[in-house]
């Protein structure tokens, strides 16, 4: 089924999500969507499956207009969506997710889960996809979950399927096998349209890519591209993706978590047992596929979760005796937080404000008992210009600004003290390339300048470009500390739960296997 969109916006307010955006997807084709996060993919996806309205434009499916009220539209014309963040029932089994308002019925309007049983298993057994129907969805891996996402499109014979960053949960191993599945619906006819921000991916699996920037459509682009050339089209300008660092010069170790037990808001282990040091002048990056733990173990050294064992001890001092508002200010840790916008800023505040929020009562920023607004105003000028914050004004709001700059602050009133620690957690989420390459850079400067740096992140490419140590955390646990340059192969198994011997043999299994593949195809 061939699938057009023509012109098509979609406006928020003052926001124009989607400016005439036209796209052609053929039968039997992989589209990559590549943009940044918040360029507007997953607005114009949204549209498409009926979820938005248009406020301007067409849909066309076979070169036949058609209109969407809602996603059941989409669906009987043959549309189907897997979304970033997965639409399953945990208690379900996968049988009765996949037939969620379209169950099979027999006589007296009962639900026939023999059928609804048949059909995972048909569906399963045609794209190898290897799932039980009568699993519960809450005990699978999140690769299996996202395999049970497709099933339910294609049970609806989607002709069309739209996988919205699809790859966001999954480990290296996890990817490459969602990449083979999309190669065999492709074989099998299906047209994918592919929304993705990683530019591995789209050079490995897209037919053709287009490239969305601001809302707009900014250009096409061939699967040969290099990396760097995709970066620009989605950025605007030519930027460098990776980040020149020197080795590592690593003190002593002045920050240790010992044995931390973390219990979550519904009773579960969050951390388990958790050990690990960071030393002055190094970065330690903890790796792991999202809700492994990394967001509690951030939480902890802050002091917004209480563990209920264990230590954390900086510079010889347990800062369980010490509140957040100690760490930060007499203790010199420094915190990106993994949401800015809940945990990092106050939307409604001044730039100049949201710069001082943890330092507004300290005699940097007071004269007598009030505060100095010629010291904030002094602070907010050199600190904006020092981390190429782009605004109209440190009076506006910060709410004014967009989420790369709104970053930048964040960065900005963290590290331009003297700091005894530093914790990134997902720091450059929803960053454009460009405000990637700068985040890194003061990170290692940082680095550079003595700091114990630990930084928090789902990107792998991030965790090998910044990290000296990489800490493998899964389900609460650290599965082993491996050098900053182990390998893709080893560290995606371990984010599987593989241990440190086992994923290292099973990675060098696996290149010997290649390898020799390799030459007999030679």
């Amino acid at each position: 089924m061939k699938l057009e969109l023509k012109g098509i916006t979609k406006v928020f307010g003052p926001l124009v999500a989607n400016d005439h955006i036209d796209l052609v997807v053929e039968p039997g084709e992989i589209h990559a969507l590549l943009g940044e996060n918040g360029a507007g993919k997953s607005t114009l996806m949204n549209v498409l499956y009926g979820l938005y309205q248009p406020d301007g434009g067409e849909i066309l499916l076979d070169d036949e207009p058609i209109q969407f009220t809602g996603p059941g539209d989409a669906v009987a014309a043959g549309i189907g969506m897997v979304h970033q963040h997965f639409m399953l029932v945990p208690v379900f089994t996968v049988a009765e997710s996949v037939v969620l308002g379209y169950e099979p019925t027999k006589t007296a309007g009962l639900i026939n889960f023999g059928q609804a049983r048949a059909r995972v298993n048909e569906l399963s057994a045609r794209f190898g996809f290897d799932i039980n129907p009568d699993s519960v969805i809450e005990d699978l891996p999140v690769g299996a979950q996202q395999r049970v996402e497709i099933i339910k499109a294609l049970s609806r014979d989607a002709k069309v399927l739209i996988l919205d960053e699809p790859t966001a949960v999954l480990t290296p191993q996890e990817t490459d096998e969602l990449i083979e599945i999309m190669r065999q619906l492709k074989s099998a006819g299906t047209s994918i349209v592919f929304i993705t921000h990683k530019l591995r991916e789209v050079r490995a699996i897209a037919d053709r890519i287009t490239v969305i920037r601001r809302g707009k459509v900014v250009g096409e682009a061939s699967p040969t591209s290099t990396e760097k050339e995709l970066a620009s089209l989605m950025v605007g300008r030519e930027v460098s993706l990776t980040t020149a660092k020197s080795p590592a010069s690593p003190g002593e170790a002045t920050f240790e978590v010992r044995d931390l037990t973390i219990i979550d808001g519904v009773g579960h282990v969050a951390v388990d047992n958790v050990s690990f040091s960071v030393h002055r002048g190094e970065i330690l990056a903890i790796a792991g596929v999202q809700g492994n733990g990394q967001t509690e173990l951030a939480e902890a050294i802050l002091g917004l979760a209480t563990p209920v064992a264990g230590q954390l001890v900086l510079d010889d001092t347990d800062l369980a005796k010490e509140g957040v508002k100690d760490r930060l200010q007499k203790r010199g840790l420094g915190f990106i937080p993994e949401d800015r916008s809940t945990d990092g800023i106050i939307a409604a505040f001044s730039v100049a404000e949201n710069l001082i929020l943890d330092l507004y009562d300290t005699d940097s920023f007071t004269s007598g008992i009030a505060m100095s607004p010629a010291k904030v105003e002094a602070n907010a000028k050199a600190r904006v210009e020092e981390f190429d914050v782009r605004l109209t004004s440190i009076h506006d709001p910060i709410s004014t600004l967009s989420g790369g700059n709104q970053q930048k602050v964040v960065v900005a009133r963290e590290m331009s003290r003297p700091l005894r620690l530093l914790v990134g957690s997902q720091p450059t989420r929803g960053l454009d390339v460009g405000s990637i390459e700068f985040m890194h850079k003061r990170i290692i400067a940082e680095r550079d300048n003595g700091t114990p740096c630990i930084i928090i992140s789902t990107e792998l490419d991030e965790v090998l470009n910044l990290a000296d140590r990489i800490a493998v955390m899964y389900r609460g646990r650290i599965v082993g500390i491996v050098p900053g340059d182990t390998s893709r192969d080893v560290l995606g198994l371990m984010m599987a739960g593989v241990p440190l011997d086992e994923a290292e043999q099973e990675a060098a299994t696996h290149h010997t296997v290649m390898a020799q593949m390799d030459e007999e195809v030679s």
